[in-house]
């Protein structure tokens, strides 16, 4: 009887759901998450899956519909996603690859120090591009990317100064962030 008289106590566990944001806003938290996924996946259709996925595990939650929280979903798919064992394996037609015709130069499609930057942001490890992204992009504190990130402030801090030392040794005198 006393386990039955503990659960009819029990205060009542209903969730409470937070509306989204107006469309506007809406749309401009989408779009950060967006930027965020694609900086940590390079691919544009990963990216909007990533945000499909984690904006509709925050919609189910029932919120709440601000940057941090978005920002850690889309985060944690992204890490569930590399986490996942290959499904299959698949070969690959590299006949296709070898035609150059095919492959724009960089030079037709992008000034080359984009070009250079794309591709010395493309050797950075995931969690340096993720830290990269956040603070140069978003401009979050290193606070509020350890909150994200689950990492201490000093952690992102370090992570931080060895990513930009990286890009400076990379890309020489043209990087100055």
């Amino acid at each position: 009887m006393a386990p039955a008289l503990a659960l009819a106590s029990a205060p009542s566990l209903r969730r409470v759901v937070a509306p989204p944001p107006e469309a506007e806003e809406l749309d401009a938290l989408l779009q950060r998450a967006y930027r965020f996924a694609l900086s940590l996946t390079h691919d544009e259709n990963e990216a909007r899956d990533i945000v499909q996925d984690a904006s509709l595990s925050v919609a189910r939650r029932g919120g709440p519909w601000h940057a941090g929280y978005l920002l850690t979903a889309v985060r944690n798919r992204f890490l569930d996603l590399r986490r996942r064992p290959a499904l299959f394996d698949h070969e690959v037609d590299t006949a296709a690859l070898d035609d150059p015709a095919d492959t724009p130069s960089p030079d037709d499609t992008a000034p080359f120090a984009a070009v250079a930057l794309g591709d010395a942001l493309g050797l950075l490890r995931e969690d340096e591009r993720e830290v990269l992204f956040l603070h140069a992009v978003e401009g979050l504190t290193a606070s509020e990317i350890g909150a994200i990130t689950n990492r201490p402030r000093g952690t992102v801090l370090s992570l931080l100064h060895r990513t930009k030392k990286k890009l400076r040794a990379r890309l020489g005198d043209a990087y100055r962030p």
